[in-house]
């Protein structure tokens, strides 16, 4: 699919939601509804020197802008590629003598490509930015006052000498970037880095259950020449197979919240209520809240609640401060709390079933690490959509650690189930996908070597951790 192709959805009033888009033809499952270039977008903060500005890749010994001393590239190519994005910017830094926040710089780059292209980036682009939603009038004081004192960095920061706009309009621009931020990931898939306007992607309405997903796809950034670079680009995928007229969703928050919960975020972040099915039957709130099959009673089950709830906030903040032993701790307790009180379904046991699992791995602890990251798929299994990616994620992270464990016949399994749904969610040419192909053929060599001589298969792996 080129990047920009439209031809399968069509802009359409979606009632009280306003705004939407429709498929025009039946969809696939896993296919590429539309891809769309970013129309600006920054890396975060707190990621400035560690994640390239240009294709945002979270990269080692970046090259830095000479110029501006803030911008970090991979190299040459990808600065190259990304200076018509750059140039105004890197002079802004200059005079200002340093880099204002991600806000304030997101801002400034859609404003200069709004000079640049009218707001219309290309004829598959099917509003312009300035006619997306902004919610000025639905944000608190609170977010207002943030607001304004953005305005006034962003007056401060503006390139001499251009056009100046009201604070009214520039209001306006960090509203809409508020309200539609996307936020992008590092190659992997595995950290957020930044933050992207993708104005398409903006007209696609919200479901708790969607039949779409969207990733951030890199492309191709290995050409030598700036210009066979892939522009920085998303893709909107089927999670299933769509009707021809169905409204495409997607959706905004995790899924792994009780309705209210979820509800709340939505009305807080993006100013709406959610009257999606799950949401107004509350489908899954029970799994989410579930508890043991003793039936153990309501004061146990309370109490077990406000100790788990107490701990996480402990286990994140050890989590934070790096001190894994304490979070290995805590979770052992707060296990061991739950059992035989909270399913293996209930949000806050899965919370510390997966915190566990990645410590404790992280630790070299596999055997354990493993019995964790399998209760924690099954839950997972449970409560979220079968083509979610999140899940594939998970079950991918659960089949490394099972073979880290020795569990080969485990861990090729779930590695496989989790290549099943990246491949819908993601794509064969994604980094991750490649990624877990590579795991995919290795674990099926050892799964053969294990079935031939279990023995030799142990102490091939002895030997190989050792090394």
């Amino acid at each position: 699919m080129t990047v920009g192709n439209m031809e399968s959805v069509e802009l359409f009033d979606a009632g009280k939601k306003g705004r939407g888009l429709r498929a025009t033809r039946e969809l696939n499952t896993g296919e590429v509804v539309f891809a769309e270039p970013s129309f600006a977008a920054v890396v975060f903060d707190s990621l400035a020197t560690q994640v390239c500005h240009s294709c945002f890749r979270h990269q080692a010994n970046l090259h830095r802008c000479a110029q501006c001393k803030f911008a970090h590239y991979c190299d040459r190519t990808c600065q190259t590629a990304c200076w018509d994005e750059h140039k105004q910017e890197c002079g802004a830094i200059k005079k200002l003598g340093k880099a204002p926040s991600e806000n304030v710089r997101l801002a400034a780059r859609v404003l200069w490509r709004i000079h640049k292209d009218t707001g219309i980036a290309s004829d598959s682009q099917l509003v312009s930015v300035d006619q997306l939603e902004d919610h000025m009038a639905d944000l608190p004081e609170e977010d207002l006052k943030k607001l304004e004192s953005d305005v006034h960095t962003f007056q401060g920061y503006w390139s001499y000498g251009r056009k100046q706009h009201a604070a009214e309009y520039i209001s306006r621009i960090f509203g809409i970037i508020k309200c539609n931020g996307f936020t992008l990931s590092d190659q992997r898939g595995l950290q957020a880095v930044g933050v992207g306007l993708f104005p398409n992607l903006c007209l696609v309405n919200h479901n708790c259950w969607p039949n779409c997903t969207v990733i951030l796809n890199h492309g191709n950034q290995s050409a030598v020449s700036s210009t066979l670079h892939s522009q920085r680009r998303i893709e909107l995928r089927a999670m299933g197979m769509i009707p021809e007229g169905a409204e495409l969703t997607v959706s905004y928050v995790d899924f792994l919240s009780v309705s209210a919960d979820r509800q709340k975020k939505l009305k807080e972040h993006f100013h709406f209520e959610c009257t999606c099915e799950h949401c107004s039957q509350h489908i899954k709130d029970d799994l989410m809240m579930a508890t043991a099959e003793g039936k153990p009673s309501a004061d146990k089950v309370k109490e077990v609640t406000a100790f788990s709830k107490e701990r996480l906030e402990k286990i994140e903040k050890s989590r934070i401060e790096r001190d894994y032993p304490e979070v290995v701790k805590l979770c052992r307790e707060c296990l061991e709390k739950q059992e035989n009180v909270l399913a293996d379904t209930h949000l806050y046991k899965l919370r510390v079933l997966s915190i566990a699992g990645e410590v404790l791995s992280y630790l070299h602890h596999f055997s354990e690490a493993a019995n964790h990251a399998r209760r924690m798929v099954e839950g997972y299994t449970k409560l979220y959509h079968p083509n979610n990616a999140q899940l594939g994620m998970a079950i991918m992270r659960a089949g490394v650690t099972h073979w880290h464990a020795g569990q080969i016949e485990a861990g090729h399994g779930m590695i496989c189930q989790a290549y099943r749904i990246l491949m819908v969610t993601h794509g064969p040419n994604h980094a991750i996908t490649r990624d877990l192909e590579t795991m995919r053929r290795q674990t099926e060599i050892e799964l053969k070597m294990f079935k031939q001589n279990e023995d030799e298969y142990h102490a091939m792996r002895e030997a190989a951790l050792k090394k």
